[in-house]
C-alpha cells in the first residue's frame, strides 16, 4: 500500500497544507481518506483527480469534507461530460451534509456523481482494501479505520478523543496515522482531539510499528507535539507532509 498525504493541517488549512486529506493506493485503485478544504487543488499535484476510486469521510466536520462539494463541481460539470459516480462512505447524513453545504436540494443532491453510503460500525469493502470502522470520541459522529491490503495494515484516527476503539483499530498496525492537535501544555475540550502524548500512549498500547502524526494545527509548534509523542511512544515517528509518501510494510 502507498499513502500519499495530501494534506495534514488541523482545523483548517495551514500556509504550507490542505485540511485533511490522504490518498490511498494499491493494485492501481486510489482511496481518498477525508477531503478537507483545500485538498482538491493540492491533489492535482499529484494524480489526475478523475482518476480516483472512492472517498472515505471520516466526519462531517468542514475540514475533512467539504471539499467533496468541490470535486462534485469537477465531476458534474466537466465540459467532456459528467464523469462516472463513485462511491463516498461517510457517517449517517452524508449526503444530505454535502448537498445543503453547496447549496443544493437534498434530492437528488449530489448522487449524479457520487454513490453515497452511510458507515456503521463493523468490516467492509472499498476495492482491494479491507476495512473495519468503529466509533471515536469526537462531538459529532466520526469514524476511525483499520485498512489491509497484501498482509499490510494502517489504522487512520480521523478526529478523536482518547478512546479504546482506536486502540483496537490500531492494534499491531504497519502504520498508524494518527491525529495530535492539542498540547499538553495547553488548556484544552474534553473529548474531542488528542495531544502528542497521547496519540504515542495510543500507539505504544495498540503495539503499532509506526506513527505518523496528523492534524497538526497551524498555531502549534509541531516539534513540542512530536517530543510529547516520543516521551510516550519509542517507536518511529514522523509528522505528517503534505506531499509525503509512505509505502506501508515496505
Amino acid at each position: 500500500m502507498r499513502l500519499t498525504i495530501i494534506g495534514s493541517s488541523g482545523s483548517f488549512p495551514g500556509p504550507d497544507s490542505p485540511a485533511s486529506c490522504y490518498m490511498l493506493e494499491a493494485d492501481g485503485y486510489r482511496l481518498l481518506l477525508d477531503m478537507g478544504n483545500g485538498a482538491l487543488g493540492a491533489l492535482q499535484r499529484y494524480v489526475d483527480i478523475y482518476s480516483i476510486d472512492a472517498v472515505y469521510l471520516s466526519h462531517l466536520h468542514a475540514d475533512h469534507c467539504f471539499d467533496l462539494c468541490s470535486y462534485w463541481v469537477a465531476r458534474m460539470f466537466h465540459p467532456g461530460g459528467t464523469k462516472s459516480r463513485i462511491p463516498v462512505y461517510g457517517p449517517k447524513g452524508v449526503a444530505r451534509r454535502l448537498a445543503e453545504a453547496y447549496g443544493l436540494d437534498a434530492d437528488p443532491g449530489m448522487t449524479e456523481v457520487f454513490d453515497f453510503h452511510e458507515l456503521v460500525p463493523g468490516e467492509l469493502r472499498i476495492g482491494p482494501f479491507d476495512l473495519r470502522v468503529d466509533h471515536v470520541n469526537h462531538p459529532v459522529e466520526a469514524f476511525g479505520v483499520r485498512l489491509e491490503h497484501g498482509g499490510r495494515s494502517m489504522a487512520y484516527s480521523g478526529d478523536t478523543g482518547a478512546c479504546d476503539s482506536l486502540v483496537e483499530l490500531a492494534k499491531d498496525t504497519d502504520l498508524f496515522l494518527c491525529e495530535a492537535a492539542f498540547q499538553d501544555h495547553l488548556e484544552h475540550p474534553k473529548d474531542m482531539h488528542l495531544t502528542g502524548s497521547e496519540a504515542g500512549e495510543h500507539a505504544s498500547r495498540a503495539r503499532a510499528r509506526s506513527l505518523l502524526l496528523t492534524h497538526l494545527v497551524p498555531w502549534n509548534d509541531d516539534e513540542v507535539t512530536l517530543a510529547e509523542a516520543r516521551s510516550t511512544y519509542d517507536g518511529p515517528i514522523t509528522l505528517a507532509r503534505s506531499g509525503q509518501v509512505h509505502l506501508i510494510g515496505g
